[in-house]
């Protein structure tokens, strides 16, 4: 049976309703309970991790050794908590962000459309079994309205009851529809040993080809902090809780600014301080002016952790959630005299009682001045590295003033320019935007290349030259989208992890780079129409 004759047959049933499919999947299994087919790091760089002080300083491990296996950037547990992840301040372990999930799938198990947590980016590793279909959406605000759009057409009864229908990822439903709504849907599928990076806000769904072992987990650079911003708002419409707090991990990340080592995810925190600190200032005066009492210097408030977010520091935003809107109020909540526990945040404290306002009191853990002085700090900052980039825009420039002019002659004979140095990997982050921007071609990398550096990104050709990259396949045209119905849409079929998995290497990789992941249905699914 060839992956398009599967394919084929997994459309038919999905979306024909003839007859009833149950179909196993052991989803979202804790990895520190069941185990990991990674290593854990000796020297830190994990969530949960033991360090080894014999191994601390010591030099970088040698490719193919049993360490090099435990930290390399390649193990999905450290990948989180790499130098560039700001997902390194998150220290308090969170299944599926920043602890690996596994996933057990058998023929036709399904991870329905969805996006990530919080707009995370992820990466999928494929350890061993068969193929997985991926498909997959960029992650524009155009294109992810396109999606959501197909959602309420096809969907609106059912989306009028549950409007985060999206959040359950429950729903499945033919790429063809997004392709007849001029939404651009791309396929790939992931073979054992294979990477998929999913980029913010991409949406993705797919299903295995047969039974097979993969692993996920979440991580996020420093251009991630607008979609983050978009994604807390986008949950404040939901009633959503979040998996963690943007403002927290914002307030954070100008906390340690010389990680910030570009002028524009400078900026992009810069502009996202400037943004929730002018909110926050101007609803805190506009709220003492109705007569919300300020009893901040009247009760001993704790002052808001900012070096990480530990187990404390998550436990402390759990009891602090807006009551209308599920927002942790970070900086400042409004509560009221009739409740000792209910409190809201500065936008829907009018939500929260039908109290007169005399009898509601405003609790501020970052005062105007503190919250004033970070942002100045962030800005000094940014314009710091902006005159770094304009001093070396400048020196650049006046270097190529002297270049000689060419002549007919070559500068550099043709045998030396074979034996010129191809020169380092172009470092995955400095591409990704030429990859969104363009499409997602698919890069295939032989294990001799991973030795601890960043994949190239550039796309595969074909015999032509051309590039190349996946094309939807023939999928019947059923157009009807179709429900995958279980007990608990998160919950984990428990699957003990094979002995011989928990202790494999990392095997032969590869790495495809696209717009998807692989988040689940449920441990068992029913699949109709």
């Amino acid at each position: 049976m060839t992956p398009k004759n599967l394919e084929r047959d997994y459309w038919d049933i999905v979306e024909t309703p003839v007859h009833r499919v149950v179909v196993e999947y052991g989803n979202d299994v804790d990895t520190t309970e069941f185990g990991s087919g990674f290593p854990a790091s000796e020297r830190g760089r994990c969530i949960n991790g033991k360090i080894n002080p014999e191994k601390v300083g010591e030099p970088e491990p040698k490719f193919g050794t049993a360490d090099f296996y435990k930290e390399t950037g390649w193990n999905l547990k450290n990948i989180p908590c790499s130098p560039d992840s700001i997902l390194r301040h998150v220290r308090v372990g969170i299944n599926g962000i920043n602890v690996p999930w596994l996933y057990f799938g058998c023929l036709f198990s399904t991870f329905c459309w969805h996006n990530e947590d919080n707009y995370l980016y992820s990466i999928n590793y494929h350890h061993k079994g068969a193929p997985k279909q991926w498909y997959g959406v960029p992650g524009t605000k155009k294109d992810a309205a396109g999606v959501e759009k197909v959602f309420k057409n096809y969907l609106s009864m059912k989306m009028r009851d549950m409007p985060d229908l999206l959040h359950h990822i429950t729903t499945m439903f033919s790429p063809r529809l997004l392709q007849k709504a001029d939404v651009p849907v791309y396929s790939l599928l992931q073979n054992p040993g294979e990477f998929v990076v999913t980029f913010p806000r991409a949406f993705h769904g797919g299903f295995s080809m047969g039974p097979n072992v993969g692993e996920a987990v979440n991580f996020a650079t420093h251009d991630w902090i607008a979609h983050g911003a978009d994604a807390s708002e986008r949950y404040r419409s939901f009633a959503r809780p979040a998996v963690f707090s943007h403002d927290r991990l914002t307030f954070t990340m100008a906390n340690h600014l010389k990680e910030q080592k570009k002028f524009e995810t400078c900026k992009l925190l810069a502009a996202e301080l400037e943004r929730v600190i002018n909110e926050e200032l101007r609803l805190r005066a506009k709220l003492i002016k109705s007569g919300v009492r300020d009893v901040s210097e009247q009760i001993d408030l704790p002052h808001n952790r900012l070096d990480q977010l530990d187990e404390e520091s998550a436990d402390y935003d759990d009891k602090r959630l807006c009551h209308a809107c599920k927002h942790v109020c970070f900086f400042s909540a409004v509560a009221c005299e009739c409740s000792q526990s209910k409190v809201s945040c500065l936008r829907h404290s009018h939500y929260m009682c039908r109290c007169p306002t005399e009898r509601k009191y405003l609790m501020i853990w970052s005062n105007d001045s503190e919250m004033n002085k970070t942002r100045d700090e962030v800005k000094r900052f940014c314009e710091h590295l902006e005159e770094g980039l304009s001093a070396t825009t400048d020196n650049v420039d006046e270097k190529l003033t002297d270049v000689p002019v060419p002549t007919s002659e070559p500068i550099v004979s043709s045998n030396a320019l074979d034996k010129t140095d191809p020169g380092p990997h172009v470092k995955f982050e400095d591409r990704k935007d030429e990859i969104v921007s363009f499409g997602p071609f698919f890069h295939s990398a032989p294990q001799s290349e991973l030795d601890g550096s960043l994949p190239s990104t550039e796309p595969t050709t074909n015999s032509a030259g051309d590039p190349t990259k996946s094309e939807i396949h023939t999928i019947p045209p059923h157009v009807a989208p179709v429900q995958i119905r279980t007990d608990d849409a998160r919950d984990t079929k428990r699957i003990k992890l094979d002995e011989s998995v928990s202790s494999s290497k990392l095997g032969p990789a590869r790495s495809k780079f696209a717009w998807t992941d692989d988040d689940s249905v449920s441990s068992e699914g029913n699949i109709s129409a």
